[in-house]
């Protein structure tokens, strides 16, 4: 099951990321010559695994009859250079009133069985390509000779 996002240039340092009828905004802080009116790129992937570990422990928590009221996932990472990236990322996972030992194991393996996690503890291969879909092809009209 493949899936798709098509991420459109707007102006400045904005982007428009659209899947499956839904759209949202990728830009830069003031002070990297943006608008500040959405989160970065590198924002967006710890936007992608928090709201994905937050998928697996609210199921967690849900098969068990257990509430989910309150559960709230803050994920960290910090910024390394050459090659430039994200690294050391921590998910911080915070639910009201879990204390039962078996229950704290059981929603920190949940979390750790999710999509984006995985993804990312195994490094898919990433193909970039250059497509010119919309380009015009650009036909040559055959030179006239004249007859002497």
């Amino acid at each position: 099951m493949g899936l798709e996002t098509k991420i459109t240039y707007l102006d400045g340092v904005r982007f428009q990321v659209a899947a499956r009828g839904h759209e949202i905004t990728s830009d830069q802080p003031l002070e990297n010559g943006g608008t500040d009116r959405g989160m970065t790129p590198p924002e967006l992937l710890l936007a992608s695994l928090g709201s994905c570990a937050a998928y697996y422990a609210a199921e967690y928590l849900r098969a068990r009859s257990l509430p989910t009221t309150g559960l709230v996932v803050t994920v960290i990472a910090q910024k390394a250079q050459k090659p430039a990236r994200l690294m050391d990322f921590r998910i911080g996972l915070s639910i009201p009133g879990l204390d039962d030992p078996r229950h704290r194991e059981g929603i920190l393996r949940a979390a750790k069985n999710c999509l984006i996690h995985n993804t990312l503890l195994h490094a898919p291969r990433i193909d970039i390509e250059l497509e010119n879909k919309n380009a015009e092809v650009e036909q040559r009209q055959p030179e006239l000779v004249e007859k002497a």
